[in-house]
């Protein structure tokens, strides 16, 4: 026996005796994943291969997909924000760039999530509550006024009607003399994730896989440098699975994306550099860091074994991520702003290329603009105060963190041959699987709260009597009827011999296998409304009832 073998046997006695007298706080320690945590890693106990670490940079990417990663650039900041008017979220939008955010991300409201206009039956009462209202390329020429596009990258958090928003942000960028070759951004346009925990969807799954590959195929030629999907853990996250769950259904769904396009007949290299990612990041603060690092060392072995891909930027998983809305409490509000902290300094230690904070106020209501801007400064204190960005990967060769990202890739795999003997990821939710996956977790969770085995600070315990509520942002309740007001001027000056042609045009392409893209786009340019474009595709289609 070495010198520190006998010394770790010593250790060991001595503890074991130290907790006759100080027993520990649980009988078993685990992560939201149900990884028991060992007392103790250290070269005593754990068998790390350094070779399988690797370098920033370099494939398999565990280290981060840049060789200097914070040291050249920090992520962009890219608060996510939406409410009301156009004209509204205008305001917000350029008082957070004032503030120093360096990417927009726009937030919809549930009518246009699911392509009705403003004056639908279905959208009464929903107008502008979530997000921002967009009926028409007017609403959107309001939403990016003074906003130059070939200098700030946008986000826009929209799934089903996707195609509809692109052209419409591609059109206004023509309007501002920018050509479709020099906007940058990314549309989520992940319909899987929305039949698996959100809800959002409009049509079935094959008409939906179309237009995710006719987006793929025009942006190739036409927006080179737009992100035509980010394959969305974040919503399966807040459904209520755990960090291997939202791993592995999110690798199985961008699995599906590049089966879909493959079979599509497009070229793997084509389209593989401009998929992106989207996690959340939770309280586990490890787990959370082992979570990024394991995402991107199994899509890279994915992308560059199983699909063959040449490119090395086929290979590189790249991230946004949001902190966990589910995490934050009406209670006690300002300690969400604590939380949030937590999560997102996970995300950076993970190595995102881009972080939205919540706002301490959002288990209330929107963020006022003062929530907005502690959330914004949260992420400004991270990078230029604390340090942690000054090197690449800190944890690297932490014997716990390294344990958990090889156990989280192993666990992942387990649930990517399950979901691959059921068919691949579209069969497996047509037949429910990963619902009930997510449903389960999600209720195992719930009781352990209820029960107290699972302490939230402020909720359900430290509680305190008498709570001052915050000043809560509300929006106009008059929004409704003044965007159907807006809504039908613009019907009525319409070239409607035009909007009539290219509705028809659309519903033609629809009915055979042109890529839609460009039909859609002159839909737009015409101003033909989300409404009109999606309610053709709708007949043509068919709508998505749910399983």
């Amino acid at each position: 026996m070495s010198k520190h073998q006998e010394r770790v046997k010593n250790w060991k006695l001595a503890t074991e005796k130290s907790m006759q007298r100080f027993p520990e706080r649980k009988q078993k320690f685990e992560t939201s994943s149900k990884f028991e945590i060992d007392r103790l890693y250290g070269a005593e106990t754990e068998d790390y291969d350094i070779e399988k670490l690797g370098l920033p940079g370099e494939y398999p990417y565990t280290r981060g997909i840049q060789p200097t990663m914070y040291r050249a650039r920090y992520w962009t900041m890219r608060q996510y924000a939406g409410f009301g008017s156009a004209e509204e979220t205008n305001k917000r939008f350029r008082y957070l760039l004032k503030q120093g955010q360096t990417g927009l991300s726009v937030a919809f409201d549930l009518p246009t999530q699911i392509g009705y206009d403003s004056d639908h039956a279905m959208s009464k009462g929903e107008v502008g509550k979530v997000g921002v209202a967009i009926d028409s390329l007017e609403d959107m020429e309001a939403l990016l006024r003074d906003i130059p596009l070939d200098q700030v990258s946008t986000s826009m958090t929209i799934n089903a009607p996707a195609s509809v928003l692109l052209a419409m942000y591609i059109a206004v960028a023509e309007k501002q003399g920018v050509s479709s070759e020099k906007i940058s951004g990314t549309i989520q346009n992940d319909i899987l994730k929305e039949y698996i925990a959100r809800g959002t969807y409009i049509f079935p799954p094959k008409p939906s896989m179309r237009l995710i590959t006719d987006i793929f195929a025009y942006c190739k030629e036409q927006v080179p440098k737009w992100n035509t999907i980010s394959i969305s853990g974040y919503h399966i996250r807040e459904a209520g699975a755990n960090a291997v769950q939202e791993l592995a259904f999110t690798i199985a769904n961008g699995k599906a994306y590049v089966d879909a396009a493959l079979e599509a007949g497009l070229n793997i290299d084509d389209f593989a550099p401009r998929l992106a990612f989207f996690f959340n990041a939770h309280n586990q603060f490890f787990e959370e860091v082992a979570k990024f690092r394991a995402a991107r060392r199994i899509w890279a072995k994915l992308m560059k074994e199983h699909y063959q891909a040449k490119n090395p930027k086929s290979w590189q998983l790249r991230f946004h991520t949001q902190t966990g809305g589910s995490t934050l409490t009406a209670q006690q509000p300002d300690n969400n702003i604590v939380r949030v902290t937590l999560q997102a300094l996970s995300a950076v230690m993970g190595g995102t290329q881009s972080l939205h904070t919540n706002s301490r106020d959002e288990a209330l209501a929107l963020p006022t603009e003062d929530s907005a801007r502690i959330a914004l400064r949260t992420q400004q204190i991270i990078a230029h105060e604390s340090g942690v960005a000054d090197t690449v990967d800190p944890l690297a060769g932490s014997y716990y963190v390294e344990h958990l990202t090889d156990v989280m890739e192993e666990e992942v795999k387990l649930y990517l041959e399950k979901i691959e003997s059921l068919g691949g990821a579209v069969a497996a939710v047509e037949q429910g699987y990963m619902q009930r996956e997510i449903h389960h977790t999600s209720y195992e969770i719930q009781k352990a709260i209820e029960k107290g085995n699972e302490v939230i600070v402020g909720m359900n315990s430290f509680t305190v009597e008498n709570e001052v509520q915050p000043e809560l942002l509300r929006v106009d309740p008059t929004l409704g009827e003044k965007q159907k007001e807006k809504l039908n001027r613009l019907k009525s000056a319409r070239d409607h011999d035009r909007v009539s042609a290219r509705l028809g045009a659309l519903r033609q392409g629809a009915q055979g296998a042109e890529n839609l893209m460009p039909l859609i786009l002159d839909c737009v340019r015409d101003y033909c409304t989300i409404g009109e474009i999606c309610g053709i595709l709708r007949e043509e289609f068919g709508e998505f009832t749910g399983i």
